[in-house]
């Protein structure tokens, strides 16, 4: 909500109008409240009650009266992924999100089978297969896919050279190209409070959970999950935890294994029996734009089953 908010101080002067969004505020200081209520397209007015002179509390005033729309930003000499990620040569992985023509789905299928592992296992390129997978809950007739590239954006660069000078990989793209209906890539970073993807027997089901983040809140997050992650482990069900560096950023990505689904809810059912984890979603919550959640079954290829 815009409203216009003029302030007055207990001597009559009128303080200049300033704008803000809220809906209704209340603020207690020491000798000093203010209540203010608000509708859409409203002008409004702050009154200051106060029992000492105006005189010997006007700076404290304007100090406080600026705190409310001057957000502090906290001095940093280090980017924040250098924070969140384990060390400087840290994996950088890739994420893919094919979506497929329906009638498409089972040949796009046989063709990354016999594509992707050639890749995979062969030592000539720096990258691994962390997963691929089809979303059985969520966007229908669509593949995941997952690559580590050990060493970082140097390894991605020497991986993309030499994949344009493998003729069955250009090949496998063009056949590829004839089966989608749209494609789009992430690069991320892992999170250092979270396991390194491995490879997992099966059968086992994934969720893929997605968080739009607010600008600026990644190192809260950071901070909240490292503790976080530790309500989530009784059952090996945590996978990964990545953040993006190109492509939607502010993007947090929670890789999870489970069963099936009747496992699923009672994992996440159980996390509310651990003292912590209902601060943890307290506090998270609302550094979240958008959030959506994949259910997905892996391809025979994948390393994670």
């Amino acid at each position: 909500m815009i409203a216009r908010v003029y302030c007055m101080c207990s001597s009559g002067s009128l303080w200049q109008a300033v704008t803000v969004n809220a809906c209704c505020l209340l603020w207690k200081q020491p000798e000093t409240y203010v209540s203010v209520h608000m509708c859409i397209n409203t002008t409004i007015c702050i009154f200051f009650s106060r029992g000492l002179s105006a005189s010997n509390h006007r700076s404290r005033e304007d100090s406080w009266f600026k705190s409310l729309f001057v957000r502090k930003v906290d001095p940093r000499k280090d980017a924040h992924s250098h924070l969140l990620t384990k060390n400087e040569e840290s994996n950088l992985y890739k994420i893919q999100f094919h979506n497929v023509k329906p009638e498409c789905l089972d040949a796009y299928n046989q063709l990354c089978e016999e594509t992707l592992p050639s890749i995979h296992n062969d030592k000539y390129y720096p990258c691994e297969l962390v997963g691929t997978w089809n979303t059985w809950y969520g966007e229908q007739d669509q593949a995941v896919h997952m690559w580590r590239y050990r060493g970082g954006y140097p390894a991605l660069t020497e991986v993309m050279s030499k994949l344009r000078q493998n003729k069955e990989f250009m090949k496998y793209r063009e056949e590829r190209g004839k089966m989608l209906l749209s494609r789009r890539n992430q690069l991320l970073l892992e999170f250092s409070f979270w396991n390194e993807p491995i490879p997992r027997k099966g059968p086992n089901i994934y969720e893929l959970r997605s968080y739009q983040l607010r600008p600026g809140t990644m190192i809260e997050w950071g901070n909240y999950w490292a503790r976080a992650i530790g309500y989530r482990q009784h059952n090996s069900e945590a996978v990964g935890g990545f953040f993006s560096q190109i492509g939607n950023l502010y993007m947090v990505h929670h890789l999870w294994a489970y069963k099936d689904l009747e496992a699923r809810e009672a994992t996440r059912n159980a996390a509310w029996q651990h003292e912590g984890w209902d601060e943890v979603v307290y506090y998270t919550v609302p550094l979240i734009q958008h959030m959506d959640s994949r259910i997905m079954i892996p391809m025979k290829a994948s390393p994670l089953q």
